[in-house]
């Protein structure tokens, strides 16, 4: 069983993380000047913890919060365009109670799935530093550590598939390198864990149709046939 105390106490120390002046700068900035659409809310403006089933068999990878989502909501990939793509695609197929989540106390629930970020802390442009990818590593390395019954990794994005084999050499103490090539639909074999590809989905991939709902829900559903193969 997940220890549920310690993964609160990681979340805890991750909202409180100002170790990337960069980022602070930032996020705090954004979420002072704010966006019109959002002009009257109160933006969260810190670091983003993971979320999800403590005993989920499946960890979901994207890269950072959005600006003007996870930045504003507290919750990754919750109130924004990115996060309105993948959670019908996590309700068609299972791992999650509703096809919609726009707030953190909207009642979304995940079944069988953590979510977290390779960055915690929304970085300008979507492009965090390395120094800044290193300086957050570790979070997601003691995450994946303590959700002791994952089994399969999804990564949304090249970087989020780095971010995953970094996480379970942290945690293994294996030399994953050299790494297996990142696309969608990609597998691979990363220690003890398999790890999925998929294109992240944001605006510039589902727009263009670069990504499509049955890529995501098939890259989904490839993850939860391999989880429950793994958990026989």
């Amino acid at each position: 069983m997940t220890d549920r105390a310690a993964l609160a106490a990681l979340t805890a120390e991750i909202v409180a993380c100002r170790r990337c002046p960069r980022l602070v700068e930032w996020r705090e900035r954004v979420a002072r000047e704010k966006v019109a659409r959002f002009r009257d809310e109160t933006y969260w403006g810190r670091p983003v913890p993971g979320f999800g089933d403590p005993e989920a068999r499946i960890l979901i990878v994207g890269l950072a919060p959005a600006a003007h989502g996870g930045n504003r909501t507290g919750r990754v990939f919750t109130g924004d365009a990115s996060g309105d793509f993948l959670f019908p695609a996590l309700h068609e197929v299972g791992l999650a109670d509703r096809s919609v989540s726009r707030r953190v106390d909207d009642g979304l629930t995940l079944i069988d799935a953590y979510i977290a970020a390779a960055v915690r802390c929304a970085p300008p442009a979507n492009k965090p530093l390395p120094s800044e990818r290193d300086n957050c590593a570790p979070f997601l390395a003691r995450e994946l550590a303590l959700l002791t019954r994952v089994r399969v990794i999804v990564a949304l994005g090249a970087y989020a598939w780095e971010s995953a084999f970094r996480a379970v050499g942290a945690v293994t103490g294996e030399d994953l390198r050299p790494r297996p090539r990142f696309g969608h639909g990609a597998a691979a074999q990363a220690g003890s864990y398999a790890v999925i590809g998929s294109y992240h989905p944001s605006q510039q991939n589902t727009f263009t149709g670069r990504l499509t709902q049955p890529m995501l829900r098939e890259a989904l559903r490839r993850a939860q046939e391999i989880a429950g193969q793994r958990s026989t």
